[in-house]
């Protein structure tokens, strides 16, 4: 069926509501947006699926997440009788219309014969990762589209271990929907009849209590937060899902002067007070900067609406003027791996056989923290997933020891219970570290200028290039396509001159084909790369410390091509000067690809 054909259907169909029908019939004579809406399905990735707000095949609505929720349930009921009586926990966070996707995602479920624990409010994403663990359910369900702008909403489904569904039950989940050829066939139960029954039953306040009693636990200095316990500081969650459980964190663990922005304390799915609830956007934290300069904060940080992620300014003084400053996810990563290990060196509780984990594209000065404590750094693609499955694999499994993850995304982790990026459990942790900086008359500013000191001046960017609906997804695959096709062109460092443009490039890795190119003057040296095949290329430029880099990567969840930079040095100035050069320089040509 054309995407015509598929428009049709939908539009004058009487399966579909009539809100549906009314808001595809405006749409007559609209071909661009007709086709972009119908011409393919919402591509259900390696943990779910992201799209904008609206009806249509290619849109987020209650028709596809049944169909979603409808491939899921085949899954379970494949894994055996076991897998369906534990059945699936189910929560979601403040974004147009999350309650309702949640609850037909259970309803859903249940006219399958499979049983659900659906949240009986808004909760992030961590408390959904960390239910599906307590609860021993054999999957779960977030209903979020995370730091997207407020036109998305997503689902993402997580398997029994907590962490992001692995690749293989996402291949059978896909092909399940897949499978699903008419919507109309789809079964359905209504939420009262799904209650009468016993297959929907709601959490609450036992998850919160055990989550809290869970984070308390992780904290790496009490006696810092004891003396510092009354330091000013300022959070918003920008009218997402974080306000209540990070308030219950550093209320539990000692801290008693928290201020919280007013206009961004309550849900709201519009996020009317930011151009985009991000707190990797400085912008983002405006109204809570302008909040600690009234109630004198030393500490700044807000959460996304799934509060997954968190953006921090701390409070400094430069020129002689009072300001904040903001740190990147990659900054607050390094402070808050180098703080942990060092305390736990400290005081004897840093296990042998301890390991964090990174990703591809995050700091590179992350391998010289870990060197320093004698830790193992892994690296993995970008995504949680993969750091969930190290922790997994080598901890829950293995006789490693976990000790903290992070990727550039503004994403954080410590503690085995939670096997997705947690705001709740780096919001308590960088108020510790900021108390302990506080007890050596120092803030977090101070504390990043020593971390760098130690280990090595370092600079991270990352460009996105955002290119949305059919036209702009085809530009960012051609590109891609354009970049390997030059890559396989290339038989020698001389022809190594002419990728990016004429930067130099020492090593290429393509984790699409698995395979690393080192150029030199005899030829190129191939070798496998053993992580999973991903859509990523990544360029080794040397650089004085041998690290520099740059990235081409396909944001997994937005219409963006992300292009990441890494350079380093001893000198700030020089380090930021060769960040310039190569940005513009590999910017620029792959904007060209682009077009």
């Amino acid at each position: 069926m054309g995407y015509l054909d598929e428009y049709k259907f939908w539009m004058t169909d009487p399966y579909f509501d009539e809100d549906t029908r009314a808001e595809l019939k405006a749409l007559e004579g609209n071909d661009k947006e007709i086709e972009d809406r119908f011409y393919k399905n919402l591509e259900f990735g390696t943990a779910g699926f992201r799209g904008v707000l609206g009806a249509g095949t290619n849109r987020m609505n209650i028709y596809t997440v049944a169909k979603a929720s409808a491939g899921l349930a085949q899954f379970i009921l494949s894994s055996g009788e076991d897998a369906v009586k534990r059945g699936v926990v189910i929560s979601y966070d403040s974004r147009h219309f999350s309650p309702e996707f949640a609850e037909i995602t259970a309803t859903t479920l249940a006219a399958y014969g499979i049983p659900s624990l659906l949240s009986d409010e808004l909760r992030p994403v961590p408390m959904c990762s960390y239910a599906v663990r307590y609860f021993k359910a054999f999957a779960g369900v977030m209903i979020t589209a995370s730091h997207n702008p407020s036109k998305y909403n997503g689902y993402k489904v997580y398997g029994e271990d907590g962490g992001q569904v692995p690749p293989e039950a996402a291949d059978v989940i896909l092909h399940a929907i897949e499978d699903i050829t008419d919507l109309r066939q789809i079964r359905k139960m209504s939420l009262e009849d799904a209650k009468a029954q016993g297959f929907v039953k709601t959490f609450g306040e036992e998850v919160d209590n055990a989550y809290t009693d869970m984070l308390a636990k992780l904290v790496v200095d009490q006696d810092a937060i004891d003396k510092q316990k009354d330091m000013s500081i300022v959070y918003t969650p920008l009218h997402g899902s974080g306000n209540k459980p990070v308030r219950r964190i550093l209320d539990r663990v000692g801290f008693t002067n928290i201020h919280i922005v007013p206009e961004q304390e309550l849900p709201d799915g519009a996020f009317p007070t930011v151009r985009l609830p991000n707190p990797e956007d400085p912008d983002a934290l405006k109204m809570a900067i302008e909040l600690a300069k009234k109630t004198d904060a030393s500490l700044v940080f807000g959460t996304d609406p799934d509060s997954d992620r968190i953006g921090v300014a701390a409070k400094t003084v430069e020129n002689g003027e009072v300001t904040y400053r903001c740190f990147t996810g990659n900054q607050m990563g390094l402070m808050l791996l180098d703080y942990i290990l060092d305390a736990k060196s400290s005081l004897g509780m840093l296990p042998s056989d301890s390991f964090a984990v990174t990703t591809i594209v995050s700091t590179k000065l992350a391998g010289k923290v870990t060197q320093a404590y004698g830790v193992e750094l892994m690296e993995v693609l970008t995504g949680f997933k993969f750091i969930g499955e190290k922790i997994k694999l080598f901890d829950e499994f293995g006789d490693k020891h976990f000790q903290f993850g992070f990727e550039e995304s503004y994403g954080y982790l410590s503690g085995l219970d939670v096997r997705d990026k947690d705001a709740v459990v780096a919001a308590m942790l960088i108020c510790n570290m900021a108390a302990a900086s506080f007890e050596k008359g120092e803030t977090l500013v101070d504390r990043l200028s020593h971390v760098y000191e130690k280990y090595g001046f370092g600079i991270e960017e990352t460009v996105s290039k955002t290119l949305e609906g059919k036209e702009g997804i085809e530009k960012i695959q051609n590109a891609m396509v354009e970049l390997r096709s030059e890559l396989e062109a290339c038989t020698d460092a001389r022809g190594a001159s002419k990728l990016l443009g004429g930067v130099p490039v020492v090593a290429v890795r393509d984790y699409k084909t698995s395979t690393r190119y080192d150029f030199t003057a005899d030829g190129v040296q191939k070798s496998e790369i053993t992580l999973p095949e991903s859509n990523v290329i990544l360029y080794e430029l040397g650089g004085d410390k041998g690290i520099d880099w740059a990235c081409a990567r396909p944001s997994g969840t937005e219409p963006k091509l992300k292009i990441y930079f890494g350079t380093y040095a001893q000198d700030k100035g020089e380090a930021a000067e060769r960040l310039a050069r190569i940005k513009s320089e590999v910017t620029g040509y792959i904007e060209e690809k682009l077009k």
